[in-house]
């Protein structure tokens, strides 16, 4: 009964965080949500997918659109959503195969990052949301990348978490995926699977890197586990870590966007987290010189232990940096 619960807490709303006795309001940059915010978990039709999201906020305020990783949901955004939302219109989808929504037979739908893109693209439609920030993480920056080549105008601003767009960004523990990129026989396969693991995903994912583990909530990796643990999920993975080459390959192509069109960027980046190093945050301000970095003394996960210090940095970033 483990899955029932957990999906159960998935939809239970973020508690609502106030500011200690006598501090400044949230009209200060700096300030966090101090009133209760309601969290809303929905479902959009999206070319005939069930699309599941969490959203809060006034609808005609600023949008910012969550994207997130692997091998998470929209359940990794749980407590960052409370802490914007008072200010801005946050939307946070769970990608197809992921999360809470629909997860489609490999055979009816291809899962590669174009087509998680295409999907992605289509349900801001669904949802008239014609101008957003969008804020990236791991899986999630190919992803928003994607839509800001598409759509360069509807971007408001760029908000990397550990999602990265440069080689250098590769940690050396991406090896075993670049030999299944260069051989793709069912042996190298075979070696990824310890990566979906429910022991990889709690002390490989979750808990290196992090400078406090007993921060990081247990119920983030069990759900994230009980999820690919449903039949035909592995091979929905395998799938992607496959195909995340095509991402490396576009990477010349952000690479140009960010110089071109100069987003408002601002990378908060767990300086612990051995996917996506340290030098991939660091590597935006070649391209577009006025990006902001900041490395916390955390991991993959980084909101799972420094949600305050981001939500505190994001809210400065946008309050300076987005278009009024």
């Amino acid at each position: 009964m483990l899955v029932p619960r957990l999906l159960a807490g998935l939809l239970l709303g973020a508690a609502a965080l106030a500011n200690p006795a006598g501090a400044a309001p949230a009209a200060s940059e700096h300030a966090t949500s101090a009133a209760p915010v309601a969290v809303h978990h929905r479902y959009a039709e999206v070319d005939g997918l069930r699309i599941f999201y969490r959203e809060a906020g006034d609808p005609k305020a600023p949008v910012i659109l969550l994207l997130h990783g692997f091998p998470t949901s929209s359940h990794m955004y749980r407590e960052l959503i409370p802490l914007l939302a008072d200010r801005y219109h946050v939307v946070a989808p769970d990608l197809p195969g992921f999360g809470l929504s629909d997860a489609p037979d490999r055979a009816k739908y291809r899962y590669t990052f174009d087509q998680l893109a295409t999907t992605i693209d289509r349900f801001t439609d669904v949802l008239a949301l014609r101008r957003y920030a969008i804020q990236i993480f791991d899986y999630g920056a190919p992803i928003g990348l994607r839509l800001a080549l598409a759509h360069p105008e509807r971007i408001t601003a760029i908000i990397s978490q550990n999602g990265n767009a440069y080689e250098e960004g590769l940690g050396s523990d991406w090896d075993p995926i670049r030999n299944y990129w260069r051989e793709p026989i069912a042996a190298n396969r075979a070696l990824l699977r310890d990566f979906l693991k429910p022991e990889a995903i709690r002390s490989y994912q979750y808990l290196d890197g992090a400078s406090d583990p007993s921060l990081v909530a247990p119920e983030a990796w069990l759900l994230d586990s009980a999820f690919l643990a449903r039949p035909g999920n592995e091979d929905i993975q395998l799938d992607l870590f496959l195909d995340y080459q095509s991402n490396v390959k576009l990477y010349p192509r952000f690479q140009a966007y960010f110089r071109k069109h100069r987003p408002p960027l601002l990378a908060v980046w767990g300086r612990n987290d051995r996917l996506f190093i340290p030098a991939g945050a660091e590597a935006f301000k070649r391209d577009n010189p006025d990006a902001e970095v900041h490395l916390y003394d955390a991991g993959h996960f980084a909101l799972e232990t420094h949600v305050q210090e981001i939500a505190s940095d994001i809210r400065s970033f946008l309050a300076r940096r987005l278009p009024r």
